[in-house]
């Protein structure tokens, strides 16, 4: 096991995430449900992203990703489509202690994270330690699947939840 489980609090922390893609977008509004100080590094925007800039949920800085960006942050995404962007995002991480994810490469990363599934105060994690997203977030659907027919059945019983 490379990686560590933990449940991590980033609420009212600096986060920063660049990029402005579908993966941008997906690790934003994780960090927005967590109450995290999101901020955006990218020239271009998603609808959505754009959508959550103008509800002054979440800060933009319309430029590429450089020297002084991880200033005071807690942690970074490199989710841009450049290989060589995200590799230099991970080792800026490193040299200033800030802990990464890297969306294109596992190995550079300093956490990963997991498939979830909340349901009724219950948060279910399944890792793969970055190996297959893909496996992952079949065994939480799975997962998803078995916790409603338990639920279920614990309201049947009159036991409730």
């Amino acid at each position: 096991m490379r990686h560590y489980p933990l449940n991590l609090s980033v609420e009212g922390r600096k986060c920063v995430v660049v990029g402005g893609g579908r993966v941008a977008e997906r690790k934003v509004k994780g960090l927005l449900r967590s109450g995290a100080d999101v901020q955006v590094i990218s020239p271009e925007l998603t609808e959505g992203l754009q959508r959550l800039v103008e509800e002054g949920r979440v800060s933009h800085h319309r430029r590429r990703y450089g020297p002084g960006t991880l200033s005071d942050a807690f942690l970074v995404f490199a989710a841009t489509s450049e290989r060589s962007v995200n590799a230099q995002i991970a080792s800026d991480a490193r040299a200033s202690g800030v802990l990464a994810n890297v969306a294109d490469s596992a190995d550079e990363c300093t956490f990963i994270l997991p498939a979830i599934m909340e349901q009724d105060g219950i948060l279910i994690a399944v890792s793969t330690g970055g190996r297959s997203p893909a496996l992952a977030k079949r065994v939480r659907d799975r997962l998803g699947e078995l916790w409603h027919e338990i639920v279920a059945g614990i309201g049947s019983n009159g036991d409730g939840f």
